[in-house]
């Protein structure tokens, strides 16, 4: 979909090691806590808190869940104390590499076990408090308002986008992780999208729930009966789909937060100048599909807007803050590209 190799400049911790370290930590544990950046301490504390909320849960396969968040908290800890506590020298290509799978992986093949998780951690749904909330704030819900509007080839164009929606996931996250060269992006982009995902899955917890599809499955007038891309939805929910994520819509925070990001910054990053409209359009379809699919309430939505919006501010804020400790601290940058090399 677009070059995510851009032109932008680097920030001056992002482009190069420092000549020389005047602030050296007394002890390498101190030298590893120094070094970790914002995601790194934000992946931290998501996993912890899983692995919490797993373990005072009341729900069955608790055991099953909990070993499986520990032995992606293990992936991620082994990673940073590879990359960041100087197993692997900084700059190297195996240093970059194993870095950016430790950091992305584990959160985003966490997503794929929410379904053993969220059970475990949160047996209760509340689809009647969502619902009910919609009613007495909007006075509307859009997926029982819009049944009327049912037909075979509206259910495909937007299964189309919704089913999309992980392509367009795929086509930012592995050219940012792969041939990005614009460090300072990189690190708004992974911020951001850590943000996104870590509070999201945190929030399942907090507010679990099946969405109008099963609670309201009496008050639709129309089935929905669609044909290629409708099935390739259906497939996909029932195979890898957590179940009871619907609060926030990270189908509607994910794209959203590259739209912004894509509008902030695409004067200083040259791709996001063409990518824009064409993922703010898609980002329309696929929040209005949300709704329409029945897969969720109109406050979901308005909670993965808010989502997305609070995650490109976060991620400014953090990536400049941690520019300027590195800086100050004459440490090394928090990311370095597939091709970077140490002087």
């Amino acid at each position: 979909m677009t070059n995510l190799s851009g032109d932008g400049s680097e920030s001056t911790a992002s482009a190069a090691l420092p000549a020389a370290a005047t602030d050296v930590p007394a002890t390498w544990f101190q030298a590893f806590v120094a070094d970790l950046a914002p995601q790194d301490w934000m992946i931290s504390v998501y996993f912890l808190l899983l692995f919490v909320a797993v373990l005072f849960g009341a729900g069955p396969d608790r055991m099953l869940a909990g070993r499986i968040v520990l032995e992606h908290l293990l992936v991620f800890v082994i990673g940073l104390t590879l990359s960041r506590g100087g197993v692997l020298a900084r700059g190297t290509l195996a240093n970059s590499i194993v870095y950016r799978l430790t950091v992305f992986l584990p959160v985003l093949s966490s997503y794929f076990q929410l379904r053993i998780i969220l059970p475990a951690a949160a047996p209760r749904a509340v689809d009647a408090s969502l619902f009910a909330f919609d009613q007495a704030v909007f006075h509307y819900e859009p997926a029982l308002a819009w049944d009327r509007f049912v037909t075979h080839s509206a259910i495909e164009w937007f299964a189309f986008f919704y089913f999309g929606y992980f392509f367009i996931l795929a086509l930012h996250v592995f050219p940012f992780m792969l041939v990005g060269r614009n460090m300072t992006m990189l690190a708004r982009f992974s911020m951001a999208i850590f943000f996104v995902f870590c509070s999201g899955h945190l929030l399942y917890i907090l507010v679990p729930g099946y969405g109008p599809y099963r609670f309201l499955a009496g008050q639709f007038v129309h089935p929905l009966e669609g044909g290629t891309f409708w099935h390739m939805v259906q497939a996909t929910v029932a195979a890898e789909g957590a179940q009871k994520d619907i609060f926030p819509s990270l189908h509607t925070a994910v794209p959203s937060m590259f739209t912004l990001l894509a509008l902030r910054y695409r004067r200083e990053f040259r791709p996001f100048r063409y990518s824009a409209p064409v993922i703010g359009f898609c980002t329309l379809q696929i929040i209005i599909a949300t709704m329409f699919l029945r897969w969720h309430y109109l406050i979901d939505i308005c909670a993965g807007l808010t989502l997305a919006t609070l995650a490109v501010y976060v991620a400014g804020r953090a990536v400049s803050w941690d520019d300027a400790r590195r800086a100050r601290r004459h440490l090394g940058p928090a990311w370095t590209p597939l091709s970077y090399r140490k002087n």
